[in-house]
């Protein structure tokens, strides 16, 4: 049995959900939130053999009091704490010009703020076992923008310096921190594309379609074994050629 840890934020839909299916399927013990439960979550809390290493929690994951208690109930249900993905993001879209305070400052706290603070909390775990894995996951938009995308885009370059400032903090303590910058997903949060903005993306990707959460979960799955053993402050594109 694998008795490694993990916390997966945002697990509920999409890439998170099957981050989340992943590490269960190896054995992890793993503990999710995200701010509304899903048919799809309820069906694994009750699935024999994984509801023992399974934690769930609704919560808002702009509440950074309700972000460290969380990581407080994980660390003293599960005894430890071996990989943090941060996962959980939402964009609004539209030109920054149109765009209100609120909306902003949503982003802000959810995409970037959240996972700060979760890495924070996770990493004082971490050190005191001398080894852990975090696991964020960015995007092509905070590298290459795209129109209507700014706050977002912010966002996930903050994810990024986030990410390499990490690595040389704690690597000497034998965590490694990466990251994963996927391109366009079939995923909820691409639903709200125009037909035209779908058809643009599609044409300027070699491979000619948008990607699929099983192209980034085994990237995640590499990260974490041993064969990444000496990678860490990287920012992995995974974008179907999009970004050439």
């Amino acid at each position: 049995m694998n008795e490694s840890v993990a916390i997966v934020s945002g697990g509920s839909r999409g890439l998170g959900l099957a981050i989340v299916r992943r590490l269960l399927e190896l054995d992890y013990r793993v503990a999710t939130f995200s701010r509304s439960r899903t048919p799809e979550i309820d069906q694994l809390s009750r699935q024999d053999g994984v509801r023992e290493r399974f934690d769930y929690e609704s919560l808002d994951a702009k509440d950074t009091n309700a972000l460290t208690k969380f990581v407080e109930r994980v660390s003293e249900h599960f005894g430890r704490i071996d990989v943090l993905v941060n996962n959980a993001a939402i964009a609004h879209d539209g030109v920054l010009a149109m765009a209100t305070d609120e909306e902003i400052e949503r982003m802000i706290d959810i995409n970037l703020k959240a996972s700060l603070v979760l890495a924070k909390e996770c990493v004082r775990v971490m050190l005191v076992q001398q080894t852990g894995h975090i696991v964020n996951i960015s995007s092509i938009i905070g590298q290459r923008g795209f129109s209507g995308l700014a706050a977002y885009a912010a966002t996930k370059a903050g994810i990024d310096g986030m990410t390499r400032a990490l690595a040389r903090e704690l690597g000497g303590r034998q965590i490694r921190v990466n990251a994963i910058a996927p391109g366009y997903l079939e995923t909820e949060m691409s639903h709200g594309l125009s037909s035209d903005q779908h058809a643009q993306i599609v044409r300027r990707t070699p491979l000619g379609r948008l990607g699929r959460v099983d192209d980034i979960v085994p990237w995640l799955e590499f990260l974490l074994s041993d064969s990444s053993g000496f990678a860490t402050g990287q920012v992995i594109t995974v974008d179907g050629g999009a970004t050439l």
